[in-house]
């Protein structure tokens, strides 16, 4: 089926569920978006008292100043925002009455600080007893590291990630991407899809603790099987591929060309393209093992070749041999190309912030039925739903006015 990124954007597979979003900066909300996008009524349940800490984080002050950072909108379009005082008794209230009509409750605070509320897994199943109860932290809800602060920068130095990211020279390297925070956000989205099954299969809710350090740890493949069953230590190699050569970046007359030529035949058909039979007659690049030893050599020559054309003008000839490449591209070029264009993953949603009228976002990596799966809803700002939300579970104006004038709510 040809995609139509003009068809509906939200996917409804989990339409009719209520989220409650409780989480800042990034592994939640993202996880959270993920349910948004696919159908479900996210609800950003935020302090009154600034809400989430990304609405004054990214690239643009004027933005962060008006409590719609870049770094907030990334990630909370298709939600809805209530703000309440937790530690108010009112505020707890309100929030309680939430718990019991919603399928998943998430929150990424420390360890603790839930119960310490008297709104952890506990006490909410007394409410809801089918509720998915999902918990992001950066090391798990046990073990000697469980109350520690996490960033993204700590837990891929943990993993071992950054001393794999880089040349000898200059590893350990952050991902130049917070990539840990976004694992543990899909690990978060896949388990809460996960329950939701078993949910609907038998009524039972869930507790799930996801720790941020181990969806690093596990989305790193064969370079821990390298240590677990191997006995090797990995090190950093920058561009290269450890388990192939040629594989990697190649500098070319105009730009930098990844080729992964891993197969027998695609490295034969490298060497057809670049006219270069000698390297198929050299000794030292006749297989696979012998092209990792001598990977410093092999890379020389074809860079010799390679340095006559662009990488955009070797990439059309390699792909059409059946090697795999393609130019390095920057973050502009990829977001502009025709791919993501053909396949409908950047939405603009109105936003009239900041002397601003729309926004450009991501929706989600998926295709549902044929359709990109994107939001149509924008960013909310803080509070924005309160009113709405209380008055659909019930509460009359009076009501909310004075769980407002209180402070419990704005």
């Amino acid at each position: 089926m040809t995609p139509n990124p003009t068809s509906t954007p939200r996917a409804g597979l989990l339409e009719g569920l209520r989220v409650l979003d409780l989480t800042n900066v990034l592994a939640g909300p993202y996880a959270a978006y993920q349910l948004a996008l696919m159908g479900a009524d996210v609800i950003k349940v935020e302090t009154p008292h600034g809400g989430d800490l990304a609405r004054r984080l990214g690239a643009s002050p004027e933005l962060s100043d008006a409590d719609m950072g870049a770094s907030f909108l990334a990630q909370n379009a298709a939600k809805r925002s209530i703000a309440l005082d937790l530690k108010d008794e009112r505020g707890k209230a309100a929030f309680c009455s939430l718990v019991a009509g919603s399928a998943v409750v998430v929150e990424n605070f420390r360890p603790g600080v839930m119960q310490r509320l008297g709104l952890g897994w506990e006490q909410l199943r007394e409410i809801n007893p089918s509720l998915v109860y999902c918990a992001i932290s950066g090391f798990g809800q046990t073990g000697p590291m469980r109350g520690r602060p996490a960033y993204d920068q700590i837990v891929q130095g943990l993993s071992g990630l950054m001393s794999v990211t880089g040349t000898p020279e200059t590893a350990p390297l952050r991902v130049g991407a917070p990539v840990c925070d976004t694992l543990g956000g899909l690990a978060a989205a896949m388990s809460i899809a996960a329950a939701l099954v078993r949910r609907h299969r038998t009524g039972e809710g869930a507790h799930l603790d996801v720790s941020m350090l181990e969806a690093g740890l596990t989305a790193m493949g064969w370079v821990v099987s390298d240590r677990l069953v191997a006995g090797q230590e990995p090190v950093a190699m920058g561009n290269e591929n450890r388990t192939a050569a040629p594989s990697g970046t190649f500098t070319t007359a105009d730009g930098h060309l990844n080729i992964a030529a891993n197969k027998q035949e695609q490295y034969e058909a490298l060497c057809a393209v670049l006219e270069r039979p000698d390297l198929l007659a050299d000794a030292r690049f006749a297989t696979r093992e012998q092209r990792k030893q001598h990977r410093v050599a092999l890379k020389a020559e074809l860079e010799q070749t390679l340095s006559g054309r662009s990488a955009a003008e070797w990439d059309p000839l390699l792909t059409a041999a059946g090697v795999p490449a393609a130019p390095v591209a920057t973050l502009a070029q990829a977001l502009e190309s025709p791919q993501l264009a053909a396949r409908g993953l950047v939405a603009e949603l109105p936003l009239p912030v900041a002397g601003r009228t729309s926004v450009r976002v991501l929706g989600g990596p998926v295709q549902v039925d044929g359709a990109p799966v994107r939001p149509t809803t924008s960013p909310p700002r803080l509070g924005e739903h309160t009113r709405e939300i209380l008055a659909e579970l019930g509460w009359t104006r009076a009501e909310i006015d004075a769980l407002v004038t209180a402070g419990g709510a704005v």
